[in-house]
C-alpha cells in the first residue's frame, strides 16, 4: 500500500472499533468532541507526509544506522504529533528487542522484524501497551486474587493465543491502528502465562478502549496549548482477545520478559529527555516573559531562580546530546541511544521538572490562576478596566499580560499541566527503574580504580 492521506487516515478508523468516552459508546469519533483536537494533529500529519507511489513510506519509520541518523531521527521527533512519536519509538524498541532475543529465539526476532513492515507499508500508527492493572502491588502475577490483574494468555491454540487483561494509560489508544502489548516487567518461572508480547489491531473483538482526557471544551481562548495539543487517555481492556501467531512476539518465555519493557523505556526516555530539553527552554522564556512584563526581571532572587532554570535545561539537553554521541549500533546495524545516558538524563529532568515549575510559579505570581479570562477582557463594559489594571511594564494594555498569564496556567498549573507533572515522571517508566538501568551500565570498575589509585592502594 501507499502511504495514506489525512482523510484515508480519518476512514480508516470506521473499522469496527469499540471506544468508549463520558459513560457512552462512541460511534463516530471524527464528531464527539473528546477526539477531534487529536484527531486533527494525527491527519495534519498525514498530510504533511504524504507522498504519492507504493514505495514511498513515512520518515517516522527510519531505522537509525548512525549516530547522525539517530540525531536527525530525534530532531525529526519533536515536530510530530503524539501518535506518530508513539509509533516511531514503539517500532524502534520492538527492534531493540528482537536483536536482544535473536541469539535465543530466531523466530520472534523474524516475526518482529515482519510486523515492522507491516506497519510502514501500510502506514499504520501503533501504541505500546505495558502498564498493567496489577492489583495488589506486593504479590506476583500469580499471586493476586485475580490473575487477571496482570494480562495474561488464557488458552493456546495451534495458531495463536488468546489474551486477557487490561492496559492503562495508553496515550492516543483510541485514534491508533495497532496495540503492541508487552510485559509490564521481569517474569519468573512458574509465571509463564503473563510472559506475553504481541501485537493486535484496535478493531479486533474483545478489545474496548475507555477514554479520558485533559483538553478544554469551552473557553479555548484561555487555553492556548491544550486546546491545540491534546490526546485521548486509553484504558485498554483485553476481553479473551485471539491473536494469531504471526503476531506473537513473546509466549511464555519468562527469560526474555523484561526485555520488552526495558527496550521500550529506553526509546520511551530518550523521547522524555528530548521533550524535557524542549520544555526546559520554554519554562525559561516564559519566567523572563513574565518577569520582564511584572518589572521583576532585576530582581536578585528572580535572576537566579531563573539562572537555576537556565542550568537545568542546558543540563537536560547537555544530556540528551551524549546519549546520541554515545549510542551503540546492534549486530544487525541499528543504533540505539546509549543506556546510561539516556537513563541519567531522563532522571535529572524529570525530577527537577516541579522545582522548575515552582520557580515560574513564584516568579509569576497568583495572576497566574485568578487572571480574568478573555472573554471578559473583551467585554464592552469591563474590558476596559481589566486592560488598564493588567498592564505591566511596557506591555501596552493589559491584555498580553492577561495572555501570558493564561499560558503559564494552561502549560504547569491546570488540566494539562497537572497531567504534564505526572508524565514527565512517569514516562518511561519512574525514576526508580532510570537508578536501576543507570546504576547497572556505569563503568564502576573504572570510577574504583580511580578511588584506589587517589588512595595508593594497589588491587590485583
Amino acid at each position: 500500500m501507499a502511504m495514506m492521506t489525512g482523510g484515508e487516515y480519518l476512514a480508516s478508523l470506521n473499522d469496527g472499533r469499540r471506544i468508549f468516552a463520558d459513560g457512552e459508546e462512541v460511534k463516530d469519533l471524527a464528531t464527539h468532541p473528546q477526539f477531534a483536537t487529536a484527531l486533527d494533529l494525527v491527519a495534519g500529519g498525514y498530510e504533511r507526509h504524504h507522498r504519492p507511489g507504493d514505495d514511498a513510506r513515512g520518515p517516522y519509520f527510519m531505522i537509525p544506522r548512525s549516530r547522525e541518523e539517530l540525531k536527525d531521527l530525534l530532531d525529526l521527533l519533536l515536530g510530530w504529533d503524539m501518535v506518530t512519536v508513539t509509533t516511531s519509538q514503539g517500532l524502534l524498541a520492538l527492534l531493540t528487542a528482537a536483536a536482544r532475543i535473536r541469539p535465543k529465539s530466531e523466530e520472534y526476532a523474524r516475526r518482529i522484524e515482519d510486523y515492522f513492515a507491516y506497519c510502514r507499508d501500510n502506514d499504520l500508527r501503533c501504541v505500546q501497551a505495558i502498564t498493567d492493572a496489577k492489583g495488589d502491588r506486593m504479590r506476583p502475577p500469580g499471586g493476586q486474587d485475580d490473575p487477571d490483574s496482570y494480562t495474561r494468555i488464557v488458552e493456546r491454540r495451534p495458531d495463536g493465543i488468546v489474551v486477557r487483561g487490561a492496559k492503562l494509560h495508553i496515550s492516543s489508544a483510541a485514534v491508533s491502528h495497532e496495540l503492541v502489548v508487552m510485559p509490564t516487567k521481569k517474569m519468573k518461572p512458574g509465571e509463564e502465562d503473563w510472559a506475553v508480547a504481541c501485537a493486535i489491531p484496535v478493531n479486533t473483538p474483545g478489545v474496548k478502549i475507555v477514554n479520558t482526557n485533559y483538553a478544554p471544551r469551552e473557553r479555548v481562548a484561555d487555553f492556548p496549548v491544550s486546546s491545540r495539543h491534546n490526546m485521548p487517555e486509553g484504558f485498554v481492556i483485553l476481553d479473551d482477545v485471539f491473536v494469531p501467531n504471526e503476531r506473537v512476539f513473546l509466549a511464555g518465555e519468562t527469560e526474555h520478559s523484561a526485555t520488552f519493557a526495558h527496550s521500550l523505556g529506553l526509546w520511551e526516555r530518550l523521547g522524555g529527555t528530548a521533550h524535557l530539553a524542549e520544555y526546559g527552554d520554554t519554562l525559561v522564556g516564559l519566567a523572563q516573559l513574565v518577569a520582564e512584563a511584572n518589572g521583576t526581571e532585576r530582581v536578585p532572587h528572580i535572576r537566579e531562580k531563573i539562572a537555576e532554570m537556565i542550568i537545568y535545561a542546558t543540563l537536560v539537553r547537555a544530556g540528551l546530546e551524549a546519549a546520541i554521541a554515545n549510542a551503540e549500533a546492534s549486530p544487525e546495524g541499528w543504533y540505539f541511544p546509549s543506556e546510561l545516558f539516556t537513563n541519567a538524563a531522563k532522571h535529572y529532568g524529570a525530577a527537577e521538572f516541579s522545582l522548575m515549575v515552582r520557580h515560574l510559579h513564584d516568579i509569576g505570581g497568583g495572576s497566574i490562576v485568578t487572571a480574568p479570562s478573555i472573554a471578559d477582557v473583551e467585554h464592552d463594559e469591563v474590558g476596559p478596566f481589566i486592560k488598564k489594571y493588567m498592564a505591566g511594564k511596557d506591555t501596552g494594555d493589559g491584555e498580553y499580560r492577561t495572555r501570558l498569564f493564561h499560558a503559564i496556567r494552561d502549560f504547569t498549573a491546570d488540566a494539562y499541566g497537572g497531567w504534564q507533572l505526572v508524565t514527565m515522571i512517569q514516562s518511561g517508566g519512574g525514576l526508580f527503574a532510570q537508578r536501576l538501568v543507570a546504576r547497572k551500565h556505569y563503568p564502576m570498575d573504572d570510577a574504583k580504580a580511580l578511588a584506589l589509585k587517589l588512595a595508593g592502594i594497589s588491587k590485583d
